[in-house]
């Protein structure tokens, strides 16, 4: 897979090296043949918003036969897209590749003409900016990021990283995300809907931190009754002061949360061993298959057995 990514005068060197880090990982570690390329509207070189001068970077030629087409972020001006990069992003859409604006690079993906009557999310600083150029664009305000299948928009900054793991795990799996996600230490449980791939997990934090020790407990008891109450208890907190904190450091409740965890495990043993879709269930605290069926339907659209074919790590 090759995937290009949009390099302009003033960009930052952070949202440049974001995608380029995820999917180059994915090269790195053997995962598939993915490989990034710099593109911007001539070939040569532009000048980061750090002031460093970055070279090598190729014409729109490079963005030709791309299957990903990225812009990693926007002016802050908010200028129009140049007539370049307006033809590249048209033609990549036109023949079927994926169009990904990070960050403020929702911004230039919506005047591309690419997200008219659908929804995205960008940063929220410029989210009523986005809202007032594009009325008939439904800005979710809460999202990490947006997944319309053919375009992909993420929310400011480090969202971009959640959104570049959440395309890995969509085209390789769950292991493989978290395999990337380990490898550049960065939290890889970022899911949710089949159409808006939406999560704040919860942070890591100091071991003394009680909501971050209940959720430790909960990772390892995944197959027991994980109430409320129960996780409380393991915060050494009321119930109360428990779903308060919780929800503060989450921004989700503790049912959805623990349902997302026990999500996760499902995929992990459904790529990664010969467990059957009962046992799964019942490993991930389930209970039964139906229920792990309605909730994996729910979260990804497919049920767990075609899940299974398509991101068995053992084939």
């Amino acid at each position: 897979m090759k995937i290009a990514i949009y390099a302009f005068e003033g960009a930052s060197m952070f949202h440049l090296s974001t995608p380029q880090l995820v999917f180059d990982e994915v090269a790195r570690r053997g995962l598939a043949e993915w490989s990034t390329v710099l593109f911007s509207d001539r070939a040569g070189s532009i000048d980061t918003a750090e002031g460093y001068q970055l070279g090598g970077i190729s014409g729109a030629e490079a963005a030709a036969d791309a299957d990903v087409v990225v812009v990693p972020s926007w002016a802050e001006d908010g200028r129009e897209l140049t007539p370049v990069l307006y033809r590249a992003l048209h033609d990549a859409h036109d023949r079927g590749a994926v169009i990904v604006g990070l960050c403020l690079g929702a911004i230039a993906v919506a005047d591309a003409g690419l997200l008219a009557g659908r929804s995205a999310a960008t940063h929220w600083k410029a989210a009523d900016r986005l809202a007032a150029r594009h009325p008939d664009i439904a800005i979710d305000a809460s999202a990490l990021y947006v997944d319309l299948g053919d375009v992909l928009t993420s929310a400011g900054t480090a969202s971009g990283l959640d959104a570049c793991l959440h395309f890995v795990r969509s085209h390789l799996g769950a292991d493989a995300a978290n395999q990337v996600a380990r490898s550049l230490v960065v939290a890889p449980h970022r899911e949710g809907g089949q159409a808006q791939y939406i999560e704040r997990p919860m942070a890591r934090r100091v071991s003394s931190d009680p909501i971050a020790r209940a959720g430790d407990w909960a990772l390892a008891h995944l197959d027991d009754d994980l109430g409320v109450d129960q996780l409380a208890a393991a915060a050494h907190m009321s119930r109360r002061s428990f779903v308060r904190a919780f929800q503060a450091s989450t921004g989700t409740t503790p049912a959805a949360w623990v349902r997302s965890r026990r999500l996760d495990e499902a995929r992990r043993l459904l790529e990664t061993t010969h467990l059957s879709i009962d046992q799964v269930s019942h490993s991930c605290g389930f209970g039964n298959t139906v229920t792990l069926r309605q909730n994996f339907l729910s979260a990804f659209g497919c049920t767990p057995s075609s899940y299974r074919r398509r991101f068995d790590a053992r084939l």
